[in-house]
């Protein structure tokens, strides 16, 4: 695990070691245990190193034998020896014992395609001095994050948008119209970034650019494997058959990505996902807990329960939050921002894992990957609610529903029916999506103002109308499943996993992400997925296999935080402070009277304006920060 920065230079021109220096100084969290900057051929690379495979020996960039390519990248390559002796069949060297060091000999062999060989989480640099070719490839399903900016000089490109601005070679303009998706969404989806001039590459794509020539090309190396119907190889819809295959192949890939030379544990939140991942760990495995004071945002309880079933030595830290102290710490890290309220809990529960261990394995992704959320359900009975005649849903229920006051605590019935009242007014052609649309169109004309909404073009839901078109299924489910895969997934969610992971130097790895678990699990009749109320049937069939029942069996709680009873309370100052009237006023962006009135809403109990109070927050923070 590392974090890698570079300068390419077009037509001859040499990046500055001074600027690659400054760029690397950045990303130290990434990699505390050694670094490297060098300038080679007008190619400027530099990384830092969190050594985890061959502790000694594996120091990047990797070579090929002749020296003309050069490596760095980050991340993880889990088949490394199989390809090692494969490529050593072939006639290939090797100096380390790493897994990297694969890198520049399948390009020999296979040019652009050699990351199809590769099974792992990575973003990788390769420059290719024979050819004068630049090559940054994120993987599959995109764990790890890679960003670049195409200047009139050159190409510079980091893992975190803080190594960019370091460079001092891109402008650091707002992106307006990428602002108004990370208000609407969470999350604002690639290419784009807050920084006009700063792009960022989606899951399983590669850019070539030529440095002679200055061409540049974004293409798409991998997509999942399913004809139109989404269960490509026709299987019987037995779930038996169904789910011991799964499991195997998810104890498959919790093996491989156990290899490790330094300290290796689990999160362990007590849900499905993670208990099911610790299960295949073996015995007396690492795992790492956090609960919460306020015991409906609280899982502990069935953490610990799973803990003692499966025989793990367990470490577990009930807190009282103060989010007040971590913010800039936190802060610090969204340099591209995601409004995710849970960037806290897994910070918390990464610096936990980090006294005792290097790594550690998540259980992020099965939701996406086998139908986990509550919206899924949603979509469902918005059939019925439709049904209902329009005079009395309209005119009677949803008003009625939408007058409750929310309560304090995390979900209960009047939560839920508010915010399915809401979803389901939004257009039917977002599907599940939307349940996850924070801010709407009408909202974003009421406040935003005038002048940004004029050069906000790109409505809520272009990505998700995108993906819905490119996806290679018709089934609902299994759509809806593809466009999390290729939307929420790694915007949101693996966003949040690497950054406060990587904030401790922790290295975050995600076995139910492995790209061939997740190309088998495509091919599961969406029946065995989600049906009418039940969600990941097939997962939870599996894991009841290894854990207690009741454990498995209960409602979904996801891994969040009090913040919408912190607004009114411990983060009410800082709420003040960031959205005063007068600050929002002066950056013409947002309307001053529409934000005072969502404050006034939530702090009365009127409303639940968490999420977009929130996301405020961070953009506000984030300004002052990085675009200053």
């Amino acid at each position: 695990m590392c974090g890698i920065a570079g300068i390419a230079g077009f037509s001859g021109r040499v990046a500055s070691l001074t600027n690659l220096e400054a760029m690397s100084d950045t990303l130290t969290h990434r990699g505390p245990d050694g670094a490297y900057a060098d300038v080679s051929d007008g190619v400027g690379l530099a990384m830092r190193r969190l050594a985890i495979i061959d502790v000694q020996g594996g120091r990047q960039p990797y070579f090929n034998e002749t020296r003309d390519v050069r490596v760095i990248f980050n991340g993880e390559i889990y088949n490394f020896r199989e390809l090692r002796s494969s490529l050593e069949a072939k006639g290939h060297s090797f100096h380390s014992h790493t897994d990297g060091e694969v890198i520049p000999h399948l390009w020999e062999e296979y040019g652009e395609d050699f990351v199809r060989h590769l099974n792992g989480m990575f973003a990788i640099a390769l420059h290719d001095a024979r050819r004068q070719r630049l090559v940054l490839v994120r993987d599959r399903i995109g764990i790890k994050p890679l960003y670049y900016s195409i200047c009139d000089s050159s190409v510079v490109f980091g893992s975190e948008i803080k190594a960019i601005l370091a460079s001092g070679l891109t402008e650091r303009t707002l992106d307006v119209d990428a602002l108004g998706q990370l208000m609407a969404w969470e999350y604002i989806p690639p290419p784009a970034t807050l920084f006009r001039d700063i792009r960022k590459l989606a899951s399983a794509e590669m850019l070539v650019v030529d440095l002679r020539s200055r061409r540049t090309a974004v293409r798409r190396y991998w997509d999942l494997p399913m004809d139109r119907s989404g269960t490509s190889e026709g299987q019987p819809n037995d779930a038996r058959a169904w789910a011991d295959r799964i499991e195997s192949k998810i104890h498959e890939a919790v093996q491989r990505q156990m290899v490790s030379d330094v300290p290796l544990g689990a999160f362990l939140s007590g849900g499905v996902d993670s208990s099911l991942v610790a299960s295949m760990m073996g015995d007396n495995a690492q795992a790492f807990s956090i609960g919460f004071d306020d015991p409906t945002y609280s899982e502990v309880q069935w953490a610990r329960r799973v803990a003692s079933h499966l025989g793990l030595r367990h470490r577990v830290d009930v807190i009282k939050p103060d989010i007040g102290s971590a913010f800039d710490t936190l802060m610090h890290h969204m340099d591209d921002p995601i409004g995710d309220f849970s960037i806290f809990p897994t910070w918390l529960v990464s610096r936990v894992a980090r006294d005792s261990v290097t790594v550690v394995l998540s259980g992020d992704g099965g939701d996406e990957v086998f139908g986990g959320y509550e919206t899924y359900v949603a979509q469902q009975a918005s059939t019925y609610w439709r049904r209902i005649p329009r005079v009395l849903r309209d005119g009677l229920l949803a008003p009625a529903i939408l007058g409750l006051r929310p309560t304090r605590a995390k979900k209960g019935l009047v939560n839920k029916a508010r915010r399915f009242v809401e979803g389901a007014a939004l257009p039917g052609e977002l599907g599940h999506t939307r349940w996850r649309v924070f801010l709407t169109e009408r909202q974003r004309e009421t406040l935003f103002t005038p002048e940004a909404l004029a050069i906000m073009p790109t409505p809520a839901g272009a990505h998700i109308q995108a993906l819905a078109e490119r996806a290679p299924c018709s089934d609902p489910v299994a759509r809806g499943l593809y466009i999390d895969l290729n939307s929420y997934l790694p915007d949101n969610c693996l966003v949040k996993v690497d950054r406060m992971s990587m904030a401790v130097s922790l290295e975050a790895r995600v076995p139910l992400l492995d790209h061939e678990l997740v190309e088998l699990a495509f091919r599961v009749p969406s029946a065995l997925k989600v049906r009418r109320t039940a969600t990941k049937i097939l997962l939870k069939q599996i894991t009841a296999r290894r854990v207690p029942r009741d454990c498995v069996y209960r409602q979904k709680e996801g891994f969040s935080i009090p913040i919408k009873n912190w607004l009114c309370d411990e983060l009410r100052p800082m709420m003040e402070d960031l959205l005063a009237p007068a600050t929002i006023g002066a950056e013409g962006l947002f309307r001053p009277d529409a934000v005072e009135r969502l404050k006034r809403e939530h702090l009365a109990g009127r409303a639940n304006h968490s999420h977009v109070l929130w996301t405020l927050m961070v953009f506000q923070d984030w300004r002052r920060r990085w675009a200053a």
